[in-house]
């Protein structure tokens, strides 16, 4: 096969796994028009669609399903072999793709980032956020880093943070002008800043020795980014809910004040997961295993 035969399979398998030819073009790292035009060579001179292509959509026809499904596996040992050549450099290379929420990035990457890419200079980084708990196998993505409870059960995991309490947080200016609820039930009559989280809305959970519930909450505001949860609760517009790691720094300075302690008792941690079923990439293991040496120094336990 020659070299521009086997670029434009690869092509092909980049845009029909993401669907689309800008995503695809990123992910090879050439623009759009190039790879467009890449598949238009490819599917002259096999005389056949592979895509059917809309202003806003890209899909297979049944030509491209029946290709893809015998040039696939073929294109992945490729590249596994090609990595496994890794383990033979003195310098790990390669690119991490990473799926993280946006809290994640702040409380478990942002503190690690220089220091990993610093270690290994030959290994590139591409960071997605994203709360939504996407398919980081469909979106060959190499890890994601969410809360546990967000994570399907079949991934590999890695604790990287320690167990945070999830709080309900105010200014002080709110709370000199609302008071101070007393007990969870106190919040319904308070303006409470809500949270979407893809599809659905953070509950609001609480518990004190045996009892647990979970307080129907109301407000003003719904967002899905917890920095402007933090930003509208600094703000003096309302109570907010977070991870306490995540407003820690807040909460020192009292800029911003936790209502209800003792009744915080719900914990998060945070999890690095992977799919098992093949071979870990080079970059991914090295990132596992910094990882574990950094929290072995927090006492965190993978």
């Amino acid at each position: 096969m020659k070299g521009s035969q086997f670029a434009e399979l690869r092509a092909f398998v980049a845009v029909a796994e993401r669907s689309n030819f800008a995503r695809a073009a990123a992910d090879l790292g050439v623009v759009p028009s190039t790879i467009s035009q890449t598949i238009r060579s490819l599917e002259e001179r096999l005389g056949v669609r592979l895509l059917n292509r809309t202003t806003r959509s890209v899909s297979l026809t049944e030509a491209g399903e029946q290709l893809l499904a015998r040039i696939r596996p073929a294109i992945q040992e490729l590249d596994a072999a090609t990595e496994d050549l890794n383990e033979f450099r003195d310098t790990p290379t390669g690119m991490l793709r990473l799926n993280v929420s946006s809290v994640a990035v702040h409380v478990v990457l942002a503190p690690r980032i220089a220091e990993f890419l610093d270690q290994y200079p030959a290994i590139s980084m591409e960071i997605s956020v994203d709360n939504t708990g996407s398919d980081i196998v469909g979106g060959r993505f190499d890890a994601g880093i969410h809360v546990g409870r967000r994570i399907a059960k079949d991934m590999q995991v890695v604790r990287v943070s320690e167990a945070s309490r999830l709080v309900a947080i105010a200014s002080p200016a709110y709370l000199d002008r609302r008071g101070v609820p007393r007990v969870p039930g106190d919040l319904q009559q308070h303006n409470c800043i809500l949270y979407r989280n893809g599809a659905y809305l953070v509950p609001w959970e609480f518990g004190k020795g045996k009892q647990k519930m979970e307080i129907s909450v109301s407000g003003s505001l719904t967002v899905n980014s917890m920095p402007l949860v933090v930003q509208a609760a600094l703000d003096g517009i309302g109570i907010g809910y977070s991870i306490e790691s995540y407003v820690e720094s807040y909460i020192a300075e009292q800029r911003l004040i936790p209502v209800l302690s003792d009744w915080s008792t719900e914990q998060h941690s945070y999890y690095l997961h992977y799919s098992g079923r093949r071979q870990l990439p080079v970059p991914l293991k090295v990132f596992i295993e910094f990882l574990r040496r950094s929290n072995t120094a927090g006492k965190i336990r993978a």
